[in-house]
């Protein structure tokens, strides 16, 4: 199985917020796992998730077009496929630019 459609949040991150990421899931959640595995504290690991965290939380309040949402919503509920719903919000975004 391939990821078709890469929502903006997850394009935004860098390296190092992924591999937070991925220790993060394979440790079930558990911070004091995640501080045993990069050899920190427990509140450096919790203060590096609110940072994850919060720039998430910013590109969710860049894409609050209404439209997009609408999209997005409509793929989620496979009432269109991933693809159209990519095509139709480059070209959404395309025209929008060119206003």
């Amino acid at each position: 199985m391939s990821i078709n459609f890469i929502p903006a949040w997850m394009k935004k991150l860098n390296d190092e917020d992924i591999n937070f990421i991925k220790i993060f899931v394979l440790s079930s959640g558990s911070l004091k796992e995640v501080a045993k595995k990069y050899n920190v504290t427990y509140p450096t690991v919790r203060i590096r998730l609110n940072k994850l965290i919060e720039k998430i939380h910013i590109e969710d309040l860049e894409e609050q077009d209404s439209y997009v949402k609408l999209i997005k919503k409509m793929a989620l509920n496979k009432d269109i496929t991933f693809d159209s719903a990519k095509i139709l919000i480059q070209e959404y975004r395309k025209t929008k630019k060119g206003e």
